[in-house]
């Protein structure tokens, strides 16, 4: 199977001026492309060459002699998730399903918005903020590089990118402040909501 960049549900422009159309751009077009390019040509002819992009991390996540496919399957993925977790004026109020669940879990939505946040700034270098679903319940996770929350066994609801190409161009070094305008105004909810499922 060959992977492809996906189509965004939005304009390049659309996530301006959280994120410019400058930052899409790179991100997007020269980035996430360039993981998926990789990846087709490292798994091609190989065992990798007909799973899914969950198998293939799942069996490449611990294998120093895979972590060229490990990483760009990685990415791909975590992009996936990304673009889908964000559209134009987002952010504001969740859906009552997952705003119950949150407050449920973290205690309040500042609470876990404080713990988001948190794990995005200290992730040293490059990587990721999550939120997962461990079994049924809400957990804020961080991962290096191009892993995930699924090599743990964990569901990823919401992802954020906090390698500096997603965030230098609009924000320079303020990566606390990439990620609270990430949660206050692009952060699709519904779609996060959907995946409680």
């Amino acid at each position: 199977m060959n992977f492809e960049l996906p189509k965004l549900d939005y304009a390049k422009n659309g996530l301006s001026p959280v994120m410019s159309e400058e930052t899409l751009d790179l991100h997007y077009g020269k980035h996430h492309q360039t993981y998926v390019t990789n990846l087709n040509n490292l798994i091609k002819d190989t065992e990798y060459a007909n799973i899914s992009l969950e198998e293939i991390l799942k069996k490449t996540a611990n294998d120093s002699t895979k972590s060229g496919i490990f990483n760009n399957a990685g990415q791909h993925w975590n992009h996936l998730l990304f673009w889908k977790c964000m559209k134009p004026k987002g952010g504001g109020t969740m859906p009552t399903k997952l705003e119950k669940k949150i407050i449920e879990d973290f205690g309040s939505i500042e609470k876990f918005k404080t713990e988001f946040i948190q794990a995005g700034v200290t992730q040293f270098g490059s990587g990721w903020a999550w939120l997962a679903l461990d079994n049924n319940k809400l957990v804020v996770t961080k991962s290096s590089n191009a892993s995930n929350p699924i090599v743990n066994n964990l569901k990823p609801i919401l992802g954020c990118d906090v390698w500096e190409h997603a965030y230098y161009v609009d924000f320079k070094n303020r990566r606390p402040d990439y990620i609270k305008a990430f949660l206050d105004h692009l952060v699709n909810w519904e779609y996060v909501s959907s995946l409680l499922d």
